[in-house]
């Protein structure tokens, strides 16, 4: 099968390059998917995980990518909950080889059913954006309706579904970005943008929630925006920051396959938009992976038609 591994870590996304490699054999309780879609986030090249194992050790040439939409082809001893010949899209696990490759070896329990009517390009754009935006509001920041939230890097994949789950569930969003970012921010749902090279991020006054996914002096400052009782979440590793009387989280996104589904039956019906960027052929990844522009969406690697 034809693959892009990594081999150097100092590299970063000059280093990657497309190869042939065996198709993965299914261990227990997997599954392998001919990969007809794969997602890429750009900091892959900084995580441990992609270039070693749990033990770590080093398991480069590594194959990156961990968002995926296909058709299971084979089950692993043990498997249950899905079928060969089913469309799925999902996460696969950071330690192992991922899906910038015709076929994946994955978890059965990391992949969710995707729909017939939602194209594979869409399914691969879901699940770290959705899945970060749900587990980020929900679970770690227990947003509830009224509160107000505060939403960096709004016009991003990430931010673009947080801004649309925490209005769907009866939150005031106010979205920050580039002055560019603006009328992107306001279109996916935010009722007030930030500027945050030429505006005063403290003028937003206080709210109860930060979604955080720059870090940095951002994040400290944000820290002081947030009322008695909020949270600040983080996507950006340990926080340094804290809230003077509230609570600060950062998480690593894990799969999960229900809220894959409340994800995709939220595109089904039209309350859930997907932010795609650059869509590139598994022969031009490279080259679209390596662009020096700035990204204005989610990057797909359209594997197979």
């Amino acid at each position: 099968m034809k693959a892009i591994v990594v081999t150097d870590q100092a590299a970063g996304t000059a280093g990657m390059t497309l190869v042939e490699r065996p198709e993965p054999p299914a261990a227990i309780n997997d599954v392998v998917v001919r990969v007809h879609a794969s997602g890429f986030v750009p900091t892959e090249m900084e995580w441990p995980s992609t270039w070693t194992d749990r033990a770590d050790r080093d398991r480069t040439p590594s194959v990156p990518g961990h968002e995926l939409a296909g058709v299971v082809t084979v089950l692993g001893y043990g498997t249950t909950g899905l079928s060969v010949g089913q469309r799925v899209f999902g996460l696969t696990d950071w330690h192992r080889d991922g899906t910038l490759a015709e076929y994946v070896a994955v978890e059965a329990r990391n992949l969710a059913p995707l729909p017939g009517d939602v194209d594979f390009t869409v399914g691969a754009s879901l699940p770290i954006s959705g899945l970060t935006a749900w587990q980020g509001l929900f679970e770690h920041g227990r947003l509830q309706a009224g509160q107000s939230v505060l939403v960096h890097g709004a016009a991003g994949a990430v931010g673009t579904m947080v801004t649309q789950l925490a209005r769907e569930f009866g939150a005031y969003v106010i979205g920050t970005g580039r002055a560019a970012d603006r009328q992107k921010t306001l279109d996916f749902g935010a009722q007030e943008f930030v500027d945050l090279e030429n505006d005063t991020l403290e003028d937003v006054g206080s709210v109860d929630l930060v979604f955080d996914v720059i870090g940095g002096d951002i994040q400290r400052r944000s820290a002081g925006v947030i009322r008695a009782g909020g949270t600040l979440v983080s996507v950006v590793g340990p926080t340094e920051a804290r809230p003077t009387d509230g609570l600060t989280v950062d998480f690593v996104v894990e799969s999960d396959r229900g809220q894959l589904g409340e994800i995709v039956q939220r595109v089904r019906d039209g309350r859930l938009r997907t932010n795609i960027g650059t869509v590139a052929t598994l022969d031009n990844a490279v080259a679209a992976l390596n662009s020096t522009e700035r990204r204005k969406g989610k990057t797909i690697i359209s594997v197979r038609p």
